[in-house]
């Protein structure tokens, strides 16, 4: 009777077994894991966790009341998003939608390790070259002067980090919401600096007198220069991979001297004046002073600072600044720093509208964060949809996607302000427009920015359609666009005014779209009138460009401690690529996608497996820099603000031992009749740091108009660190009929294993009138 009743026991688990299985074998292919972002200020006071709310929001949508909240609920999220993510039936994602605190929802995507992308995108690799000869540039102290930290960032951990260096003399300040704590063998130091601040702005609130960022820029500059390595890093959905920094095992110590978008001199020299106290080693400052042309480098803190740094050994990344495209827009020129201007990358963000049946989507440009159904919806063409009651008449149920023309009479602005009003009855827009609408990017609705072509088979597809209908997606990442990288059009260009004989920016860095931590108390964007927080934002700037060559200068400072911070400036500048991705010359997105120019790139850009074993090197010491400003014909009170000495100024020279080279040509020489040739001569010297007998052989590129010679054309270096000399020559009319000629001197090695490559560029803009 026992064994009976047993083996009917386990006949009867066996059923249920089965149709358990069967079940949720049938459930899970009904539904879907989602993530989900939810307002953290709209959480009841009755919950005392977020995941009991998120417990009780989940119950109260649930489709089937049987199952177990645990089996649908995959994470709730504090840090990262403030959400959680879940398997969900169409239904019970529609109910979601109505529920309190609901912001918006996306499909949880498989994720492929292709990063913040720019590591990558510079052939940063685990298995070879400079990440792998710096250890990561383990060891090295990147300080980065702007807005603070956040330093619970996943990018600031210091899993797999050694010991602080015992060199490091900083330390973690006690502020608001900040104790010491909290920096650890990644983040090692971390102040503060307002003083400044509230001497000129006695009613500015400072919301968190601490180190702490609450406005996200330090937070993303720091990250990219050397944040560790992060998992599942995106923006909504968008650039999704493994974030880190172009230095990962470096340290961080964060200076905080930028305060509700404001920021004074004295600040950013006392950030610095003890940054070189604290012991740093690279110092990464995006930001910058305008000067005006009766100004000089006392004017200019960075400039100020950054020599004092140099002086100590300390290598100074800076941003060129965001006034492109004009000549003579640029910030941060001085010449003992590098300046980095901004180039866009291979990777794209998308929407896509397919409009009917058509297998063929119309893509666009797209960072939008919010909810979207990729559902099909009625399309309704509005016009110059001037009439936000017109765009009110549209019954809210339908759930349309307005489709609006810009004409003579309308705005494109005027028209998202429309629509973004009357968002609460359409599913989505799309604007046809020839106005250059990445200025008016508004990502609080769903909204298309097409062109007139795409744009007029959408028209002719609604006016010869009963019932015209279309699809709105969003989250697309593409990769591998061509060509990259361009000079971005914001980015500042040369020359620069206060020492024009020196070629500015240095190199060009990525800048555009840039995927790096962020602060997650600064709202990065509105959907439908409700904040959106995260962990990572993409931006663009000059801001973005400075901190990947701050993490480059930490790789090659990790293999070679003992250079200068113009050798290790020249190692970047002459292994820099001025070709794209389709090894045609790099383009200027300001300019019609002409090719750019050296005073729009500088060397090319950045190529951090090659800066990291150079071959030459150009090098430079404080006495040289001195020496330029003597031939700047600076007073001897302006002199000993600069350098704190008071320099004799016997052998005056504006020929600095530079990697690059800028010659005018602007007919405004006295004593040179119209016509004549002049002849502008440079004199460099390069030091072996590569093999010890080495042979460099010169190759000139031509110069329209302009005859280039080097002497001599062929130097042999018999032992490390020697250092042999040459002279450059360009030869030209005494005004030049071109506005930019450029060219290039490159001293390739015998076997091919280096090429020193230095930009020159000859032009007849005169400096003092840009």
């Amino acid at each position: 009777m026992a064994a009976a009743l047993g083996k009917m026991q386990v006949v009867i688990r066996t059923v249920i077994l089965t149709a358990m299985s069967f079940f949720f074998s049938s459930t899970s292919a009904q539904s879907k894991a989602y993530i989900v972002y939810m307002d953290q200020s709209a959480m009841p006071r009755a919950f005392s966790t977020h995941h009991s709310w998120f417990e009780s929001t989940l119950s109260t949508i649930s489709d089937n009341l049987e199952l177990p909240i645990s089996s649908k609920l995959i994470h709730t999220y504090t840090n990262s998003i403030h959400g959680f993510s879940a398997t969900l039936t169409q239904t019970e994602l529609a109910a979601l939608k109505n529920s309190p605190g609901y912001i918006h929802s996306t499909p949880d995507r498989p994720l492929q390790p292709h990063t913040t992308h720019t590591p990558e995108l510079l052939g940063l690799s685990s298995t070879s070259g400079a990440w792998p000869a710096s250890s990561y540039g383990e060891g090295v102290i990147i300080g980065v002067v702007d807005s603070g930290v956040w330093p619970e960032s996943e990018s600031f951990k210091d899993e797999g980090m050694t010991k602080v260096p015992p060199r490091w003399r900083g330390k973690c300040e006690t502020g608001e919401q900040f104790n010491a704590s909290l920096c650890n063998k990644k983040l090692i130091g971390a102040r503060f600096y307002n003083r400044g601040i509230r001497a000129n702005f006695p009613e500015l609130n400072i919301t968190l007198n601490s180190p702490r960022d609450d406005q996200g820029h330090g937070t993303h500059t720091a990250s990219t220069a050397a944040g560790n390595f992060v998992e599942g890093a995106s923006y909504f959905g968008y650039a999704a991979g493994t974030a880190r920094g172009m230095a990962p095992r470096a340290r961080l110590a964060i200076y905080k001297v930028l305060w509700g978008n404001k920021v004074y001199m004295s600040d950013v020299i006392a950030a610095v004046d003890q940054a070189i106290k604290d012991g740093v080693d690279i110092l990464s400052m995006s930001l910058g002073f305008e000067l005006s042309k009766e100004e000089f480098f006392e004017e200019d803190p960075v400039a100020v600072a950054a020599f004092a740094a140099m002086e100590k050994g300390i290598f100074v990344s800076a941003s060129a600044g965001n006034r492109g495209r004009l000549h003579g827009t640029i910030n941060n020129g001085a010449p003992w720093l590098t300046t980095v201007g901004a180039g866009t990358v291979d990777r794209e963000f998308e929407g896509a509208l397919t409009v009917g049946n058509d297998s063929k989507a119309i893509a666009f440009e797209s960072l939008y964060a919010g909810e979207f159904s990729g559902l099909r919806a009625p399309l309704v063409f509005l016009g110059k949809c001037k009439s936000l009651k017109k765009l009110r008449k549209l019954d809210e149920k339908e759930r349309v996607i307005v489709v609006c023309k810009d004409g003579k009479t309308t705005n494109l602005g005027d028209q998202i302000e429309i629509v973004k009003n009357g968002s609460s009855v359409i599913s989505g827009a799309v604007f046809i427009s020839t106005d250059s609408w990445n200025d008016y990017y508004d990502y609080s609705f769903a909204a298309a920015f097409i062109d007139e072509k795409d744009g007029k088979s959408v028209t002719n597809y609604i006016t010869k359609t009963q019932n015209p209908t279309g699809v709105l997606e969003f989250r697309k990442t593409i990769l591998g666009r061509a060509p990259a990288p361009k000079v971005d059009r914001y980015s500042s260009r040369g020359p620069f005014v206060r020492s024009p004989s020196v070629l500015k920016p240095d190199v060009l860095a990525p800048g555009s779209s840039i995927l790096a931590s962020w602060s997650p108390v600064d709202k990065v964007a509105e959907v439908h009138s409700k904040p959106l927080f995260s962990h990572f934002k993409i931006i663009s700037g000059t801001s973005m460009a400075a901190p990947h060559v701050s993490g480059v200068a930490a790789l090659i400072k990790a293999v070679h401690p003992g250079w200068s911070p113009a050798a290790i400036r020249s190692a970047i500048m002459t292994t820099a690529n001025p070709l794209d991705s389709t090894r045609k010359p790099i383009k200027d997105a300001g300019n019609f996608d002409h090719p750019a120019s050296p005073i729009d790139i500088g060397a090319g850009f950045i190529v951090p497996n090659k800066a990291i074993d150079p071959g030459l090197v150009y090098d430079a010491a404080t006495e040289d820099y001195v020496k330029l400003l003597c031939s700047l014909n600076y007073t001897a009170k302006q002199m000993k603000i600069i350098t704190k000495s008071n320099p004799d100024c016997i052998n005056p020279s504006s020929d600095l031992n530079y990697p690059s080279f800028i010659a005018y040509f602007t007919g405004n020489f006295e004593g040179v009749e119209p016509g004549l040739k002049v002849v502008r001569e440079f004199r460099r010297t390069l030091t072996n740091v590569g093999k010890e007998r080495s042979s460099y052989r010169a190759e000139l590129t031509a110069m329209s108009g302009l005859k280039v010679t080097v002497e001599p054309a062929k130097l042999v270096f018999r032992r490390k660190n020697e250092k042999l000399s040459y002279k450059l020559s360009v030869e030209g009319p005494s005004y030049l009929e071109e506005e930019v000629v450029q060219g290039s001197l490159s001293w390739v090695e015998k076997s091919g294993k280096y090429v020193v490559r230095s930009p020159i560029v000859a032009t007849n803009i005169d400096p003092m009138t840009t």
